[in-house]
Parts: C-alpha cells; structure tokens; sequence
C-alpha cells in the first residue's frame, strides 16, 4: 500500500491546489486561534471546496466545545475530525456521536508511556496520530506544529493499527521516517512553510514527493 500524505494548517488557496495537485490524500485546516494556521469556518468552507472529491479534507481541533463541533460540521463538512487537544476516550465518543465523523486522536510523544497511552483510545478513535510533544519552554500554546520530532525508535518493530505519524516530518527526513517506522500516514505542517503558518508551494510538492517514493 502506498503511503498516504497530510498537509495541514493550510489556509489559501494557491496551497490547497498545490497540495491536491501533487496528490496529497487528506489536507487539515485548523481551527485553533492560538495557531498561526487558524482559519475562520468562511475560509475553511471555501477552501475546503478546492479540494473535495480530491483529498480528504480534515478539522483539527484542540479541546473543541459541542457549540464549535456542530459549527465546523455544517460549514466546512470534513471527512474527518482531528482532535489534537487533551480529550479523554469518552469525549472522542461523543465527538464521533455528535458530528457524524470518524475521529482522529493525536497522542502527544515524549516516552514509551505515551505510546502506550494510545491503546485507551483504541476502541473510539479511528485513527491514532503520534505527534511530538511539545518542549517544556513552549508549554501548552501549541499542541502541535512546533516542528519537533520524537524518538522514532519507540515505533519500531511494534504491531499496531493504522496510525498517521506527525512530528517534525520534513523533505529531507520523512523517507526515513517511513522506513523506520512503518508509517502508512505522514502528516506535515511546519516542515513545509518558509516562516510559521506560511506554507510553500515548493516544499508541499517537494515533501509529497519524497513520501510517496519511500512507500
């Protein structure tokens, strides 16, 4: 099976067309004010438009309310939501409930417990996205999008589910990442921008390219 590829935090249309067009599978809008990739549901719904039919199109959302779900939900309709916030299994239930949508958990990596920590998620999530967490200096702003990486050792040689792996991925790096980790997801953000929140054309095509020679 061939790789998959996520490019997120995308917020114009010039990159969304870029994403699709070099065969990005899903692409993830963030809904997040504390983000430089935030986008309001307006831009979201209008680019989400670029893309349907073309690439899945993902809402990632950190601690998200009922009230925003339900907003996301009729504005932009995503093929998946991400929850990238510090949600327990119960809520990833009721998020799944309340929007209709398959759910995507992001557990946030520094050790083998953390790992670990995925399997409680097991039942109710659909996906399982391992992302770096983020450096003690930075605290709690961002959850993810920091362009860290973690230790891809405490993926190998484990026999998991589908997961998607986040943290870090570049151009230069992400074919082996795959290798060693298994990968069938990769997902990008900071890794493909020339400053933060600023995606570049060149390396969306460039990090694309290189995953799906690697798979």
């Amino acid at each position: 099976m061939p790789v998959e590829v996520k490019i997120c935090g995308l917020s114009t249309s010039e990159t969304v067309q870029a994403a699709t067009e070099a065969g990005a599978d899903l692409i993830g809008f963030v809904f997040f004010p504390k983000s430089p990739r935030n986008v309001s549901l307006e831009q979201a719904a209008s680019l989400a438009s670029l893309a349907r039919g073309k690439a899945k199109i993902v809402a990632l959302t950190v601690d998200a309310d009922d009230a925003q779900l339900t907003a996301i939900r009729a504005a932009v309709d995503p093929d998946l939501i991400q929850a990238h916030g510090s949600e327990t299994p119960e809520r990833i239930a009721a998020i799944g409930a309340l929007t209709g949508k398959p759910v995507m958990k992001a557990i946030r990596v520094k050790d083998e417990s953390d790992i670990a920590a995925a399997a409680d998620y097991s039942s109710v999530a659909s996906l399982i996205l391992y992302d770096a967490k983020a450096p003690e200096t930075l605290g709690n702003a961002l959850p993810g999008g920091n362009g860290h990486a973690f230790d891809w050792s405490l993926l190998e040689g484990g026999k998991r589910p589908a997961f998607v792996l986040a943290g870090g991925l570049t151009p230069e790096n992400v074919a082996d990442a795959i290798r060693r980790t298994g990968a069938p997801v990769v997902d990008v953000s900071s890794g493909v921008e020339s400053a933060p929140g600023v995606k570049d054309v060149a390396l969306i095509r460039k990090f694309i390219e290189a995953a799906k020679r690697a798979g």
